[in-house]
């Protein structure tokens, strides 16, 4: 069960020091005009929140003044992480690998914040292999974290969304989605999956002021992909952009799903990958 942290003493921050291969270039040093998204005073519930695309996603919403509850399973990293977001972010430990730990986070992020208006479904990802390498139990254990979770974040959001006529349900998948990568065989069969489920939810509910929209992110610079790519080679070889992606820039294309002005965006799933996936749709 998800439990409210009690304020503490941050722990040391956990960021993996990537090598120079999975830094994003730089952006330019410029000031960042804000597009108003309309989402100041609304209510988040961002799953895996401490670090990585979660913490990216987090952030964006903070800064277009969403109160935001995060979730971790560990109890010190994820009040580090909602101490560098400020005071607009509760910490909430949860485990949300599984579909019981999903829903419990939901209804604490509910009681936290005195409601949901916007869920991020976030989640790590199984372990790589191929057809060859992996065993039929670990697919169960793949649709359990990459599928089941999040249905049952939404099951758990959604009605209230309906109720008030508004709400934003953005899901983090992967590129695997769209064009599966060969050594990641759970992740692109779970993810497939959810992604059905996700397009099916988002005509069910579109009438009812409901946004159901899926983020397909390639390689950012975050620590699964500086786990699965740092052995050698380089990881932006075959981007267009001549570049990993930076997880801030994520953060706001999420930010942008979850705005106003997205209101008659559902249904997609929407690729952030630098121009690497090749297909036409």
């Amino acid at each position: 069960m998800p439990k409210l942290c009690t304020p503490g003493t941050p722990g040391k921050r956990v960021a993996a020091e990537a090598g120079r291969r999975l830094r994003p270039r730089a952006a330019r040093d410029e000031p960042r005009a804000l597009m108003d998204l309309g989402i100041g005073g609304r209510r988040a519930a961002v799953a895996a929140a401490s670090k990585g695309l979660g913490y990216a996603v987090a952030q964006a919403l903070v800064e277009e003044g969403a109160q935001v509850a995060v979730c971790g399973r560990n109890a010190e990293t994820i009040e580090t992480a909602a101490s560098r977001l400020g005071d607009s972010a509760v910490p909430l430990v949860a485990d949300v690998s599984t579909p019981d730990g999903a829903a419990g986070f939901v209804r604490d992020a509910r009681g936290a914040l005195g409601g949901v208006d916007i869920l991020v479904a976030n989640a790590g990802g199984p372990p790589p292999g191929n057809f060859s390498s992996v065993t039929v139990d670990q697919y169960l254990d793949a649709f359990e974290l990459n599928c089941r979770s999040t249905i049952a974040m939404c099951y758990e959001a959604v009605p209230d969304m309906r109720a008030q006529q508004w709400g934003r349900v953005v899901a983090i998948t992967s590129i695997a989605v769209r064009q599966p990568i060969p050594t990641l065989i759970l992740s692109n069969t779970a993810r497939a999956g959810l992604t059905g489920f996700l397009k099916t939810l988002a005509r069910e509910v579109a009438a009812d002021g409901v946004t159901v929209n899926s983020l397909l992110p390639g390689l950012h610079a975050t620590e699964r992909v500086a786990a699965l790519h740092g052995g050698g080679g380089d990881p932006a070889a075959g981007i267009p952009a001549g570049t990993i992606g930076d997880p801030v820039d994520f953060g706001r294309v999420a930010a942008f799903l979850c705005s106003e002005h997205a209101r008659y965006v559902t249904g997609t799933a929407t690729a952030v990958d630098g121009g690497a996936d090749a297909a036409l749709i």
